[in-house]
């Protein structure tokens, strides 16, 4: 591989394909599939979605382990889905059997009937809250304290968690940091926040105080424009259907990034910019993309490098060819920008 997707000072995950794209027969192959690309690409690890409609995520992440030599799962950790102690108990497990470090994206969003199902009527700044609580609780247990709290959401008394976790093996944790709710959240409990970004131009300067940052973004990228756009257009075409979807699931999400996206989506792109909305907008995926060459494509990802942004989570890649064409686009970023 001619450039992979690790090194200058950047952390870059994947993401692992939803479960409802494929038969149950076909999923675990394809799991293990991107898996092995990402690895081989030099991904430091994969993001496993969660919601009421996919496979359990803790499944997913102990298929990607059992696969894969270094790959690190970040998994999606939803507080109304599990007590913090079993998502610390998880999390020492898998360390147990494999040696292998997981990163926990706490979330807090999803869909209301998601949340109406689950008679969960939490409002939006009340959860991140709550998932401060609830964090707070995972990181203290798998430092090896005796964990006592009483809180609003989450109290526990005298609660150790067995087996303990080695140090080199702490987890990382991600928080979303669309709403100022999320930043704070993410100042408070030591933890990276991940954006959608807005196109480069248009990003503002990472607020003060939050640990680090990172966003959420997919690529294509070829030598030349023509021919990614050409790749893009075919992979993503414009979706009568797609269209109606995206439209409902606006309508039953409370997420500040899903509406900040829609709203990008709707001022017409600049003829030379790489940013894409299309594929969001027909809803085949949930972030934007940056579409053209290497060097465009690079340019763009150099911009948010020098705002500080060290990590990117990319969208589920179509190949390990495609992911090679990735590398190269960040090769030539990292020259352009110190990181």
């Amino acid at each position: 591989m001619r450039h992979r997707l690790s090194g200058s000072g950047l952390q870059v995950f994947s993401t692992c394909p939803p479960s409802y794209v494929a038969s149950p027969r076909d999923y675990l192959r394809q799991v293990t599939e991107v898996a092995t690309w990402s690895e081989a690409a030099g991904c430091a690890g994969i993001l496993i979605y969660t919601d009421n409609g996919l496979v359990d995520p803790w499944t997913v992440a102990q298929a990607i382990v059992s696969g894969t030599q270094e790959l690190m799962p970040l998994v999606a950790v939803q507080p109304v889905y599990m007590h913090p102690y079993m998502v610390a108990k998880i999390v020492s497990s898998l360390a147990f059997f494999y040696g292998r470090r997981t990163y926990l994206n706490m979330v807090t969003g999803g869909f209301k009937n998601d949340f109406t199902a689950l008679n969960d009527s939490t409002s939006h700044d009340e959860r991140y809250a709550r998932l401060v609580e609830y964090t707070s609780i995972i990181q203290e247990l798998l430092k090896g304290d005796v964990v006592t709290r009483t809180g609003r959401h989450h109290s526990v008394v005298n609660l150790k968690l067995a087996p303990p976790i080695a140090a080199e093996l702490y987890p990382s944790f991600m928080v979303s940091g669309s709403s100022a709710a999320g930043l704070d959240a993410a100042r408070q409990l030591g933890a990276l926040a991940v954006q959608y970004p807005k196109p480069a131009d248009q990003q503002e300067p990472p607020p003060q105080g939050v640990p680090a940052l990172g966003i959420r973004v997919g690529i294509i990228t070829r030598e030349t424009a023509a021919e990614a756009w050409a790749v893009a257009r075919a992979r993503f075409p414009e979706d009568r259907k797609g269209q109606l979807t995206h439209q409902l699931a606006m309508k039953v999400s409370d997420s500040s990034w899903h509406r900040q996206l829609s709203d990008l989506g709707k001022a017409p792109p600049e003829e030379e910019s790489p940013y894409w909305m299309v594929p969001f907008e027909n809803y085949k995926t949930f972030c934007p993309y940056l579409v053209g060459s290497y060097e465009r494509v690079a340019e763009e990802l150099s911009r948010y490098f020098a705002l500080g942004y060290r990590t990117v989570i990319l969208d589920v890649p179509a190949s390990l060819v495609e992911l090679e064409h990735t590398g190269q686009a960040f090769h030539h970023a990292t020259e352009r920008a110190v990181v």
